[in-house]
């Protein structure tokens, strides 16, 4: 039932080429930093993984985070809402050069793609979109007089995720904005991963204020003062440092 890990290094391990991660984050809040950076750590000294799927709400911003996964040259393809973001200088220079292909989703239909795969639901019908290239090729009924466009569920092989409080059993809480895309991601993936601020023991959280049950998380990794990808950005930070 204990489901901490010594360290980054650990909880990243089972994470192998060309699987599909789902990342969560809205912009810096609630972006599992540490983890991404350990997995980028692994690939340097090992050359794996690689040629993954990764599903975000954006394409990173900067450096560090998201884009230095990018820039890393790990990511085939990237599944997100918003890839012009901030400063999403990377993904655009690597998608313009044919390095990285993209399938825009509209926000409200990434999360429920994502929460449809959680629950186990293999499809659902939305009206946003129709008419739009982002239709194409998609099945499309009329309901009540309204076109509605068919999109698949999204799941994921693992989802990195960042907590504020923790049990050992891996029951969730999250701080404030940072909840955003992480809860549905957990649910979505066949392996969740989570870096928490705080680890209690059980019961030292209120089941009434759990968010994730620790039935969907798998691995859980305590990082006491986890950094934030604005700040590392105001302070033009990258990753690798000598990158």
């Amino acid at each position: 039932m204990d489901k901490t890990v010594a360290d980054l290094a650990t909880a990243v391990a089972g994470i192998a080429d060309g699987m599909t991660v789902m990342i969560g984050g809205f912009g810096g809040a609630g972006a599992p930093i540490e983890l991404i950076h350990a997995l980028i750590d692994r690939y340097r000294a090992t050359g794996h993984p690689k040629g993954l799927t990764v599903v975000n709400n954006n394409a990173g911003n900067g450096h560090v985070g998201l884009a230095a996964l990018i820039e890393a040259g790990m990511v085939a393809k990237l599944i997100c809402s918003f890839p012009r973001s901030a400063d999403p200088v990377v993904f655009t220079e690597m998608y313009l050069a044919g390095q990285i292909e993209l399938e825009l989703v509209p926000q409200g239909t990434l999360a429920e793609r994502i929460r449809a795969g959680g629950a186990g639901i293999p499809a659902f019908y939305t009206p946003t979109s129709f008419g739009t290239d982002l239709a194409n090729g998609k099945p499309v009924e009329v309901f009540e007089g309204r076109s509605y466009v068919r999109e698949r569920w999204l799941k994921a092989d693992v989802a990195l995720v960042k907590a504020e409080t923790a049990d050992t059993h891996g029951n969730l809480t999250y701080r404030a904005a940072a909840r955003n895309f992480n809860p549905l991601m957990c649910m979505a993936a066949a392996e969740t991963v989570v870096q928490a601020t705080r680890i209690v023991a059980p019961g030292g959280i209120d089941p009434e204020a759990v968010i994730t049950p620790g039935i969907f998380v798998q691995k859980l990794v305590q990082v006491a003062l986890p950094q934030q990808e604005e700040v590392l950005n105001r302070a033009h930070s990258t990753y690798p440092l000598e990158a």
